[in-house]
């Protein structure tokens, strides 16, 4: 195997492995896109000839599929098995999928548990409302932080020093999209004590989220998302109040440090 001096901790990168993660997550974020394989030999800048060795091994282990003509590739069913026993090997995310049934079942709305990764959340777990259905809730799915009452929530847990330079994706016409303005915002999120996203992440949903202090700085939250057209002041300050009560009863049930295993 090759190696290269990107090092982390004086150990150096294998390059074939690496590559392999890179084509994965090239293959997970187009979605129902399939690529070819020149596409995906350009994107990775790798040779046609190793790009093809690549996929067809990656094939027979059922991380990546193709169709019937061998000419287009996505993502395979293992990248799926793997993902969900992360979930189920997560002591946390067991602990809080509880209360997330509470505050869905008091609020009638759509109850979400995040997780920062780097600039990003990803959704861990997911409680829909019957009255309206986004796939951008979806487990496993990523949002960027600035962009999110998840993520806002958790980057006011950090200091702006630590916010990258802008600009910042624009994913409605009301995201944060320079460093000034969303550190105004996680100014206020401080004080307040939880985000409120208005129609940042997805046009015509307003939500709610508030950081679990269970790790320092926090890496996980939940939230409440809702309908612009049924959020009324009322049912504002019932969703404040539920999500925070629940947020209380997450960090008396789950230890500091999420069990034996501290992992970083």
């Amino acid at each position: 195997m090759s190696e290269t001096g990107g090092a982390n901790g004086g150990v150096r990168e294998v390059k074939s492995a690496a590559r392999t993660v890179e084509l994965l997550e090239v293959l997970a974020a187009r979605g129902d896109r399939p690529a070819r394989l020149q596409e995906l030999a350009d994107e990775l800048g790798v040779p046609r000839s190793s790009m093809y060795a690549l996929l067809q091994t990656l094939v027979s282990r059922g991380w990546v599929r193709t169709d019937v003509t061998g000419s287009l590739y996505g993502i395979g069913i293992h990248a799926l098995l793997t993902g969900t026993s992360y979930l189920d090997s997560d002591p946390r995310v067991r602990l809080v999928r509880p209360y997330l049934d509470e505050a869905s079942e008091a609020l009638g709305e759509t109850i979400h548990l995040g997780r920062l990764d780097g600039r990003d959340v990803a959704y861990l777990a997911t409680r829909e409302s019957h009255e309206y259905l986004r796939t951008i809730s979806r487990v496993g799915r990523r949002l960027p932080a600035h962009a999110g009452a998840l993520g806002k929530a958790l980057l006011a847990e950090r200091p702006d020093a630590e916010l990258p330079e802008g600009p910042y994706e624009a994913l409605t016409p009301t995201t944060h999209t320079d460093r000034d303005s969303l550190a105004a915002d996680l100014a206020e999120i401080r004080h307040r004590g939880y985000s409120v996203d208005r129609e940042e992440g997805v046009t015509g949903i307003v939500g709610f989220g508030f950081a679990l202090r269970y790790d320092m700085p926090a890496q996980d939250a939940v939230s409440c998302s809702v309908p612009v057209a049924r959020l009324t002041p009322a049912h504002e300050q019932r969703i404040v109040a539920v999500m925070r009560e629940i947020r209380a009863k997450v960090e008396a049930t789950v230890p500091a440090g999420g069990g034996s295993v501290h992992w970083r």
